[in-house]
Parts: structure tokens; sequence; C-alpha cells
């Protein structure tokens, strides 16, 4: 099973949500991003949110359409996207992509960008992958990955979200890298390229977090 959650984040940078469409996922909506995929087309199978970004008639809508809607006050602790992601993570999917959860305000990108921290750091295995017009963003705990070649996100960078990476190689990348020690705040892994189809990296401590993009 894979989860599409879609959150309220600017629509011109949503990618074709059609192509990842799979007869096994299912779609979630977090605040206005519920209504955006009601009118493009898709049944959320279950809306998290305040709706503190929607009108009065827009909310009338989303109540119609969606059977499962989780609402909110807007003064909690956690924000609509982290109830959507921790809801996610309790049906065990294979796969969460996150959608609309970048550009706008940078307060809410950063903080969807730490919400991949934490199923890191409790050894979860579900992929979780953000996800924009231009950009994949993931992240990753110590140990060894393979990652493909994407004509159209030809960049890959790595970026330290802990004190210290230890060990970390690559391989079959424009400019590898052997047991090299890469500390937070260090641009070295910015826009680095594959030069085959496949290439490696690898890593003995910290987490980083890896950004497909296009030019």
């Amino acid at each position: 099973m894979i989860i599409n959650i879609l959150g309220g984040g600017p629509v011109d940078l949503l990618p074709d949500l059609n192509n990842y469409n799979e007869k096994n996922s299912i779609w979630v909506g977090v605040d206005r991003g519920v209504f955006t995929l009601i009118r493009s087309g898709f049944r959320p199978a279950i809306a998290f949110g305040d709706f503190d970004s929607v009108t009065n008639g827009e909310l009338t809508e989303i109540e119609t359409i969606v059977t499962q809607l989780k609402k909110f006050k807007p003064e909690k602790d956690e924000t609509d996207m982290e109830l959507a992601l921790n809801w996610a993570l309790e049906q065990k999917p294979d796969k969460i992509r996150l959608f609309g959860a970048s550009g706008g305000r940078l307060d809410h990108f950063f903080a969807n960008v730490q919400l991949l921290i934490k199923p890191v750091l409790a050894g979860i295995e579900t992929e979780i992958l953000l996800i924009d017009h231009s950009n994949v963003i993931y992240l990753k705990g110590p140990g060894r990955y393979q990652v493909e070649k994407m004509i159209d996100k030809k960049y890959i960078s790595f970026v330290p979200v802990s004190l210290n990476i230890n060990k970390l190689t690559l391989e079959g990348f424009k400019y590898p890298l052997k047991d090299c020690h890469i500390s937070m705040g260090s641009t070295l892994c910015i826009s680095n390229e594959l030069i085959r189809d496949y290439g490696t990296f690898s890593f003995s401590e910290g987490i980083l977090i890896v950004v497909r993009s296009s030019d």
C-alpha cells in the first residue's frame, strides 16, 4: 500500500498527481489540500486539518464528499501535516509520499522536512518522500543505498541534519567520496550528478537529507 498525502502548499509547485495514482495507493488530504484533491478529481480516503485556509463554502463541499474528516482546533501542538503523517505511519504502508509540503511559508517547509527525521530515528523502514514539481526529498540513516539516475532530476545533493556524517562514500558520482567526514553546515555535497545508471552512497553515522532536483 502507498499513502499519498496532499498538503496546502502552492498548487503551481505540485507535480502531475495522476502519475502517482496507482491502484494500491490511497489519498489523504491535509487542510486546503483536501479541497485541491477534490477539485483535481480525487476522493480522499481521510482528511485532517483545522480548515482555517478554506472558505465556508469549500468546507461544506469537503464535508459532503469526505466521509472520514478529522477536524481539529487551530490551537494544537501538532501541525495538520504531522497529524496526517502519524496516521499514515500507523497504517504501516510500503511508501508514503508528501505533496503540497514545500513552497509558500518557509516555516511550514522546514517543519515538514523535520517530520521525516522522527521515523528515521525510530528505525521505521517505510519509505517517505517529499515531492514537488522540481524536487524529491527523503532522509536516510546509516547504511548503504543505491540510487538510480533520473533524467528529469539530474542533480543529487546530500545535506547533513545531524552534527556529523561519518565515512560518507559516494560511488558512481561525478564527484566521488571515500570515507569522508561531513559536518553540519557543510556544502561539500551539493549538486552532485550520477555518471552511471546507478550509484551508491553509504555512511556509518548521522542522518542525511537526500535531494533529487531538476535544473
